[in-house]
């Protein structure tokens, strides 16, 4: 896992010791939440899951060397436990953005993200969120992640008069075989 991380970890690394005005590029870290514990019937809010919190606490590891600089993440509990020890380790909070339905949501984390220009964020989001997200900052369009996809690790590099660049890594325990296979729905 850490030979996979190595090329961003460095990247990271000169990104954050380079003095803020020479430091022009915004580095975005996306991750969808990890993995969360069974959904009872009425509650849309569940908790992570024992293999969730240590996908948690992998991200952490992963991002361990980085200086974040922010970290957004949905009212939702377990985007915020996802994020919590990789923020906590940079001494932050989570900044909160209203998980609302359609594009208002993906505008408002985008918005966010830009406040906080010539940084590194972190954002924790959401299954069908993550994708749009990175499309709304202007990388590629993305389809939405399976239920079953929860390894993914999207950075995000924007500088300006240059075309965003996306790297997609994995983090923590690697996906079951096929997880980016989707099911059908009827």
């Amino acid at each position: 896992m850490r030979n996979l991380l190595r090329p961003l970890l460095m990247a990271a690394a000169l990104l954050s010791t380079a003095p803020l005005a020479a430091q022009d590029s915004t580095v975005v870290v996306l991750v969808r939440h990890a993995e969360k514990a069974a959904v009872e019937p009425g509650n849309n809010d569940p908790p992570l899951s024992e293999a969730g919190a240590a996908r948690a606490a992998a991200l952490r590891e992963a991002l361990h060397g980085m200086h974040l600089d922010a970290v957004i993440a949905t009212e939702r509990q377990r985007t915020q436990a996802t994020a919590r020890p990789a923020a906590e380790a940079h001494g932050l909070a989570p900044e909160i953005v209203s998980l609302r339905h359609g594009p208002a949501h993906v505008d408002s984390v985008a918005a966010a993200v830009r406040r906080h220009a010539g940084h590194t964020v972190l954002v924790a989001g959401h299954s069908n969120t993550v994708p749009a997200i990175v499309h709304a900052l202007g990388g590629p369009r993305l389809p939405d992640l399976c239920e079953a996809e929860y390894a993914n690790l999207f950075v995000l590099v924007l500088k300006p008069g240059a075309e965003p660049r996306l790297e997609r890594r994995s983090y923590g325990v690697p996906d079951p075989p096929r997880a980016d296979v989707c099911p059908a729905h009827p």
